[in-house]
């Protein structure tokens, strides 16, 4: 992965895509402060959680930029995510996050909003960089919510 990143950069170089280049500089930065931080080079799975952050970050400058009203930033943004996303695992689609937080509840079978650490701990390494974390914990919590309604 760390190889296509530097090839794309590369490629951005020679045809002066300013904007494709700016961004894999960034996330060029970033993976080497975590490689200094970790005293190692990323393995993949470490790779693919610095670019999620990467996008992550970007989702919540959106929001930001929306109570701002500026478009102009809201569109550069999403360029940007989608020049991230190529670094991604393919996305699971909704219906498939959701059959596996099923799998979680069944195997868990939690009574409270305390468990809910264990069904994170237990839809984690299934979900990581393949999806949403932040709607797979909202759903969780939904659920949890509902649990105690009952």
């Amino acid at each position: 992965m760390r190889n296509n990143l530097l090839d794309d950069l590369k490629l951005a170089m020679k045809s002066q895509d300013k904007e494709t280049l700016s961004v894999l500089r960034m996330v060029k930065g970033a993976i080497q402060l975590e490689e200094i931080n970790k005293k190692h080079e990323l393995n993949d799975e470490e790779f693919i959680g610095v670019v999620s952050k990467q996008i992550k970050t970007r989702k919540e400058s959106i929001l930001e930029f929306e109570k701002a009203n500026r478009q102009d930033l809201i569109e550069k943004t999403n360029r940007e995510i989608e020049i991230l996303d190529k670094y991604m695992p393919e996305q699971l689609s909704e219906e498939e996050v959701l059959k596996i937080i099923d799998e979680a509840f069944q195997q868990i079978n939690p009574q409270k909003q305390s468990d809910m650490g264990k069904l994170m701990g237990f839809v984690n390494p299934k979900l990581k960089g393949k999806a949403d974390m932040s709607f797979v914990s909202k759903t969780i919590k939904d659920r949890l919510n509902n649990l105690e309604k009952i």
